[in-house]
């Protein structure tokens, strides 16, 4: 889990009207955040409060309410989303794959228990079923009660939430969909998702699930020119053995100090110009996006010359014998079986 640290701090003299509790004597308390993302690398930041803490069946969950990234959730250790910037992160996740696709309506969401996934997919006019499925009923219930900016997207009678494993549910239904959006926790050791990241879950589970010209897409992780081999390379190798079409693509969450990657895949080429992919979004697409249009995801889709280099001479295939992680663990006992 992150660490929360809290303090006495002498005050800056301004009356106790500074950003931290005046306690005082001159001092005030200071309370930071702070996440190792590496052995010798820790990325802090300072709260204003600590909304939730706890641990569910699968994993730890804390709710933040951060100085520099309003509320932020972190699930594991991980931040997962903060108030602030997660338009970044969901943008980028949903519109390009449902943009690529003539017309998507029926999408199948693999975890987004928080909401910011469907909110974005039920922004798409031609959207006519939604399907999230998490395996932590406890997060979504929690999500639910703390992110309002989800609640309208919890309330639309397009979606169907279901909580089981994603792996499970799309092997016991029958329904196909336009587009499969993968949006699961990071594979980290003692997690609940990293075998939905594998070469046989793919091609024997994704894969058989999309309809002709259908597009999988997936959050792949750190994407920077140091992190991206922790787990980014590999995704996209393996899903480039299963599918005709990969285009990796990544951009950068202020919260998350790192670039971000998503991978998003097909049998059928991905052929838009910046100019098509702004058409479809004022035609197809309810409100303005704040992040993503056409320019900016041809230019998240031009990875650096050093990230290009290591994804074309990637050679390993992620399976669950061969499973690679980013660092962290996930809670303790869990048992992989039931994923």
């Amino acid at each position: 889990m992150g660490d929360i640290s809290c303090s006495d701090e002498i005050s800056s003299g301004n009356g106790g009207h500074g950003n931290g509790h005046s306690v005082g004597g001159g001092y005030r308390k200071s309370c930071w955040y702070e996440e190792e993302i590496e052995e010798n690398l820790r990325w802090c930041f300072a709260l204003n409060s600590i909304l939730h803490t706890g641990s569910t069946q699968y994993q730890d969950i804390q709710l933040l309410d951060t100085k520099p990234f309003g509320k932020a959730l972190v699930i594991d250790g991980k931040l997962q989303s903060a108030e602030i910037d997660e338009f970044i992160y969901h943008e980028s996740l949903v519109h390009p794959a449902l943009l690529h696709h003539p017309n998507p309506k029926s999408i199948f969401i693999m975890g987004g228990g928080e909401g910011s996934t469907a909110r974005e997919l039920l922004r798409h006019y031609t959207v006519e079923k939604v399907v999230m499925c998490d395996i932590d009923e406890e997060v979504v219930d929690f999500c639910k009660s703390y992110l309002v900016v989800n609640k309208e997207a919890f309330c639309d009678p397009r979606l169907e939430l279901i909580i089981n494993d994603a792996r499970a549910e799309l092997q016991r239904r029958e329904e196909t969909y336009d587009v499969i959006v993968g949006d699961l926790a990071d594979p980290i050791e003692g997690g609940p998702c990293y075998k939905l990241y594998t070469k046989s879950f793919y091609e024997s589970t994704v894969k058989p699930r999309l309809n002709p010209g259908g597009i999988f897409v997936t959050q792949a992780g750190p994407a920077g020119v140091f992190s991206h081999t922790e787990v980014y390379s590999c995704i996209y190798n393996t899903l480039k053995q299963v599918f005709k079409y990969v285009v990796p693509y990544s951009a950068h969450i202020p919260s998350y100090a790192d670039i971000w990657g998503w991978v998003m895949a097909s049998d059928t080429p991905f052929v838009l110009s910046a100019d098509e992919l702004d058409l479809r979004m004022k035609q197809r697409i309810e409100g303005e996006n704040r992040y993503l249009d056409g320019k900016t995801f041809m230019s998240a889709s031009t990875l650096s010359k050093a990230v290009r280099k290591s994804l074309d001479n990637e050679t390993h295939v992620y399976t669950e014998k061969s499973a690679r992680f980013i660092y962290g663990h996930g809670t303790a006992g869990y048992n992989h079986n039931q994923d």
